[in-house]
């Protein structure tokens, strides 16, 4: 029991060394900027857009707990409210329009590391224009997904109107605006 113990303290231990590491890079070159193409295959054929993902720094400790104690209250509201009472951390831009991050989180995964950025507005909705489409009420947010290898490089999804919601298992489940996937491809650091 002491071994697993101390093992698992020695784990964390590492994982936030990595963290500070990652967070001290970011600092001192400024950020960290993405660039990749984001593309959707609907019944009416496949878009594909160039988006720009820009992280200035990474929310702290006490921003990101703020965040997730907004979503484990299940109000869109509350979760619109939290992102938009946290500083910018950097942006999204798609087609020629800059989107605030108000959340960018890191965490190592193995080999590469995983980076979620949220915004406080939509990115776009994917089909309002269609005829019928539904309103956008609760679907106020953008959540982006980049699965990146060690060389910062890598793919992921990004959800440009979602709400954020905790499930019976007190896991965070998206509900999309539109129901297409749309995934990050040929992600690729930049700065």
């Amino acid at each position: 029991m002491k071994m697993q113990t101390s093992l698992r303290r020695v784990g964390e231990m590492v994982v936030g060394l990595s963290m500070l590491l990652l967070v001290a890079a970011m600092s001192q070159a400024g950020g960290e900027t993405f660039t990749a193409t984001a593309s959707v295959k609907a019944p009416a054929g496949t878009a594909t857009r160039a988006i720009t993902i820009h992280v200035d720094r990474l929310v702290t400790e006490a921003e990101r707990a703020t965040i997730l104690a907004a979503v484990s209250k299940n109000d869109p509201a509350a979760v619109q409210k939290a992102l938009e009472a946290t500083p910018d951390v950097g942006y999204i831009e798609a087609d020629g329009r800059r989107t605030p991050l108000k959340y960018a989180y890191g965490r190592s995964t193995g080999g590469g590391r995983l980076l979620t950025v949220v915004t406080a507005k939509p990115v776009g909705y994917i089909g309002a224009s269609d005829p019928g489409a539904k309103a956008a009420a609760g679907h106020e947010i953008a959540l982006a997904l980049l699965v990146l290898d060690d060389k910062s490089a890598g793919n992921g999804e990004i959800s440009p109107a979602v709400t954020l919601k905790v499930d019976a298992q007190g896991a965070i489940v998206t509900s999309d605006y539109s129901h297409e996937v749309v995934r990050l491809t040929q992600i690729a650091k930049v700065k």
